[in-house]
């Protein structure tokens, strides 16, 4: 059975990889009802381990001391529930995956004419883009047992996955803002919060990877 993490640190896990949202999406994130996680966030408030923002992009996120408390937590959690063996193999398998998935979103957002000069893609061209699409799902079903073994061993990553199929079957439906577009779970923005997660659970820095981070 999987490891389920404890309310506290769960939180504190959706605001490191989320970098700032509003307390629904932690809710969500989290996997526990809105009161509970209005509830944990004022008491990590009260604690000094998170920050309200306002402005243009208002929502919560880590302080510094939170960051820390969110990397020992996540030290703590990986020696409970022994589960450090399959998260090493499954970042491993993701970093497999990784080249390819950036590259194809690059495709996306990018083409090359027939003189060979670099363009931003305006989706005139349905077989490149076909391609591309082509590519994703074969990242996806490359990724999705490394996924599956994730959220066998950490009850927090059973997400992902089905975040992944969800953005991928909107992509093959013909919405195509589910490639790469920000501020929606669209396959690139999962992607990213996935690898962050396993980068801040191993306490592995994106610089000292042995490939390009996404």
């Amino acid at each position: 059975m999987a490891f389920v993490s404890d309310p506290e640190f769960a939180v504190l896990r959706v605001l490191r990889v989320k970098g700032v949202c509003e307390t629904d999406l932690v809710a969500v994130g989290a996997g526990m009802p809105a009161d509970d996680a209005t509830a944990l966030l004022g008491l990590h408030l009260a604690g000094g381990l998170v920050l309200h923002r306002e402005g243009r992009l208002p929502g919560w996120a880590l302080s510094p001391a939170g960051r820390s408390a969110d990397a020992k937590a996540a030290t703590a959690e990986l020696n409970a529930s022994g589960a450090q063996p399959v998260i090493e193999a499954a970042y491993r398998g993701f970093l497999g995956f990784n080249e390819e998935l950036l590259g194809l979103c690059t495709d996306w957002q990018l083409r090359v004419d027939a003189a060979g000069d670099q363009l931003l893609n305006d989706h005139s061209d349905a077989e490149h883009d076909a391609t591309v699409i082509k590519r994703l799902g074969a990242v996806d079903d490359a990724v999705q047992p490394v996924c599956t073994d994730l959220a066998g061993a950490l009850a927090r990553f059973a997400s992902y996955g089905p975040r992944l199929a969800d953005a991928r079957s909107r992509v093959e439906a013909g919405d195509t803002d589910w490639v790469a577009k920000p501020m929606i779970d669209s396959y690139h923005s999962v992607w990213f919060e996935l690898h962050e997660d396993l980068l801040a659970t191993l306490g592995i820095e994106r610089g000292s990877e042995p490939v390009a981070a996404s």
